[in-house]
């Protein structure tokens, strides 16, 4: 696995930081790799912490690799992770962006096993801008990939895209599936739990974020809204308050270094 070191491109592989006593996993999104959450690990273990990006299930090789895979084995890719870490570190965190934030409250529920002592959701899907996705598991025996990609992207957030530009789409139908899921489990999250929302998503409807936070059965919970990025929110034009605000916040919780 990569070391805390050089410059950072897109590089789907998963990477592995060591450091402190705190323990965060980074779980990348849907079709995604640990590429675009690579910068924001290599600036928390630059603080101390020790950091992992695993590689989900069915991601990083083929999309017709993924197709063979669904949310329960990107769950496991997760809480794998999450067990390797916390034989390495006294407190564990699970953060995710996008389909990795949906991955992120389930550990957070601890119905995958030992909740995460904390947890943070990065504009993970509640709602979808894209009506086709409620129509994929019907579409899916006939029309097996469909094309996305990052080329809607600007080029100083694609530098740091290495996923997949065909999506399966029974897949999709596997995230509605997760999504659904995390809906009814959101009341079991009791562990302390950071929203993060760009308010210019347009692959998740913002307001999923505030759904998130009224179900949420933890205590602790906090709502952060940045207004200058897109969906991949840990490489955009906000990336540098993000990761002081994940900073601040767990040092705020005791969950320092």
């Amino acid at each position: 696995m990569s070391q805390a070191a050089g410059p950072t491109r897109a590089n789907p592989e998963p990477f592995d930081f060591p450091g402190g006593r705190v323990g965060i996993v980074l779980v990348h999104g849907f079709t995604g790799s640990p590429s675009e959450l690579r910068p924001m690990g290599q600036w928390l273990a630059e603080r101390g912490y020790t950091v992992t990006g695993p590689l989900l299930a069915g991601h990083g090789t083929s999309p017709r690799d993924m197709e063979r895979t669904g949310w329960r084995d990107w769950l496991n890719s997760v809480r794998e992770a999450a067990a390797s870490l916390a034989d390495r570190c006294e407190r564990v965190v699970v953060a995710g962006l996008s389909m990795g934030g949906s991955l992120a409250l389930y550990l957070g529920s601890g119905a995958a096993g030992p909740a995460a002592d904390a947890v943070i959701s990065m504009c993970a899907p509640i709602y979808l801008w894209d009506w086709r996705a409620h129509v994929a598991r019907f579409v899916a025996p006939f029309h097996r990939f469909h094309r996305d990609g990052a080329a809607g992207y600007p080029e100083e957030i694609r530098q740091y895209l290495a996923g997949y530009d065909i999506t399966p789409t029974r897949c999709v139908g596997e995230l509605l599936a997760l999504i659904r899921r995390i809906r009814a489990l959101l009341p079991e999250i009791l562990v302390p739990t950071l929203v993060l929302q760009a308010r210019r998503d347009r692959t998740v409807r913002p307001r999923s974020a505030e759904y998130i936070l009224s179900r949420l059965g933890s205590s602790d919970k906090e709502l952060r809204w940045y207004d200058q990025s897109g969906h991949i929110l840990t490489v955009d034009r906000d990336r540098e308050t993000v990761w002081r605000d994940v900073h601040e916040w767990l040092m705020a919780r005791g969950l320092a270094p």
